[in-house]
């Protein structure tokens, strides 16, 4: 029998947590783990009680960290708590997975070392597929090095037991076994495409914006500008010393079709592009796919996040201040 896998996410991250189920189905094809969530449980399930029972059967207990993880006293306190104390125990091993941006440096998690690697959130990726297969890999070599238990423990404590409600005596519901992998194929439409588009052309603005100003106030000599040419056009522009160094137009749609073009100066110009992201899908979720036009730039092949679109922009417009 494989190693129990126990993830703690918050409801608000559901969408996450069944990507890295997507990224698991390896390790479960061979028979190294069986995955317990939430989602598991039946009619009529004890909830304290099933997910005690479940977190003190656990091999490995993944915590998906967000806002929302933090936020919640069920999350944090309880599961992340008794989580801590398997693992200090050593009857555990505590994988903490970073999802979204939080204060999550500022937990008693900063002790361990977190995934993905250097705990860049999963959505601050390019390629949210290379980060979720970064956490896979960490997870793989978690599991080889352990030794899985033969028996399943006996005796289960509650956690917090004055604080949670303990079941009235009676038989335990008989529970059916299931799969974890309930998730089915998403449907997108064109009305879906287009709203992901604008949303992202609309954070792709706030943050050239943002990143404009933090570059002006942390470097001398640099001066920038953003200016919003009209709802579906800004431009961004770098000088140094006076002297314009870099310069950037992003537009969205026009008439290159429905994507987002970068054209690499400010002229605005919307008869040209130096590189255009096309809005793209699989069974799960909708992403940017890149042309690759730029020497040096991202695969076509990658499946950019917003954030991810964001980040490799940016990188085409700083790159000639950075020698590169």
């Amino acid at each position: 029998m494989g190693a129990r896998v126990f993830i703690s996410y918050s409801h608000a991250d559901e969408g996450l947590r069944d990507e890295l189920e997507v990224h698991l189905a390896m390790l479960k094809r061979q028979g190294l783990v069986d995955v317990w969530h939430d989602r598991r449980l039946l009619a009529g399930d004890h909830l304290d009680w099933t997910i005690s029972k479940e977190l003190d059967e656990a091999d490995v207990i993944l915590l998906l960290v967000s806002p929302n993880f933090l936020a919640s006293d069920y999350c944090y306190k309880i599961e992340k708590g008794r989580a801590l104390e398997r693992h200090r125990q050593g009857t555990a091993r505590l994988i903490s997975v970073i999802l979204r941006p939080c204060d999550w440096t500022h937990t008693d998690l900063a002790q361990f070392l977190v995934t993905p690697t250097d705990g860049k959130p999963i959505t601050q990726w390019p390629d949210r597929d290379e980060a979720f297969l970064d956490v896979t890999r960490q997870i793989r070599r978690a599991i080889e090095g352990l030794e899985v238990a033969g028996a399943p423990q006996v005796e289960h404590h509650f956690i917090e037991a004055a604080e949670i409600e303990v079941a009235e005596e009676g038989p335990e519901p008989q529970a059916m076994p299931r799969s974890s992998n309930l998730r089915l194929k998403k449907e997108f439409s064109q009305a879906d495409r287009d709203t992901f588009l604008f949303e992202t052309f609309d954070f792709l603005a706030k943050f050239f914006q943002g990143s404009l100003e933090e570059l002006q106030a942390r470097n001398e000599g640099i001066e920038t500008r953003f200016r919003r040419v009209d709802g579906d056009c800004f431009t961004a522009t770098i000088y140094q010393g006076g002297t314009k160094v870099a310069g950037g137009t992003v537009r969205a749609g026009g008439m290159f079709g429905s994507g987002i073009t970068w054209l690499g100066n400010d002229s605005g110009q919307a008869n040209s592009h130096n590189e255009s992201l096309s809005v793209g899908n699989d069974d799960q979720k909708l992403f940017l796919s890149p042309m690759g036009m730029p020497m040096g730039g991202v695969s076509r092949d990658a499946n950019l996040t917003q954030e991810g679109a964001a980040e490799y922009l940016w990188d085409l417009l700083i790159s000639p201040l950075q020698g590169s």
